[in-house]
């Protein structure tokens, strides 16, 4: 294969980006070392390929910078349990990342909270009772009202 051929193939980008397999990464180690300006075209398309990338990328939020850093600062220092300095087993926790905007409460406060909304829909529906019984007595008083000074006339 000749050295244009080999440049057209676009065997070299996916070199670059780890997309070959183990008989293309030899030829193109064998292309190099053989050949000193295809060694230098895939330097400058190397350095293409990370100005293009760094070009196109875009920041990650301010909330995944930190938690990057609490986990490298945290990795540095070690696992160790604040009560005897010992350091903990890796195997004996589970590392859980927790990423919700949810608030957390205890488990006891959600019986409360339905036993709570149960009991307003009972009085709820009391109190429209009552209301309605009340107006419904009220017409009635009315009409009784209207019956004695119809009698006593």
């Amino acid at each position: 294969m000749s050295k244009q051929e080999f440049i057209e193939s676009g065997i070299l980008e996916s070199h670059l980006m780890g997309l070959t397999n183990e008989e293309e990464r030899e030829q193109v180690a064998e292309m190099m070392l053989s050949d000193s300006e295809l060694s230098e075209y895939v330097n400058v398309l190397e350095e293409d390929i990370k100005r293009y990338f760094i070009e196109g990328a875009v920041p990650p939020p301010e909330a995944v910078r930190e938690i990057i850093l609490l986990r490298s600062i945290r990795e540095k220092k070690g696992r160790s349990s604040y009560d005897s300095g010992e350091v903990v087993d890796e195997k004996q926790y589970l590392n859980v990342e927790v990423n919700d905007t949810h608030m957390k409460v205890h488990k006891l406060w959600r019986p409360a909270f339905i036993a709570v909304f149960i009991l307003s829909k009972i009085f709820l529906i009391a109190g429209l009772y009552f209301y309605f019984k009340s107006v419904s007595q009220q017409e009635e008083l009315e009409k009784i009202k209207t019956e004695m000074r119809l009698k006593d006339k």
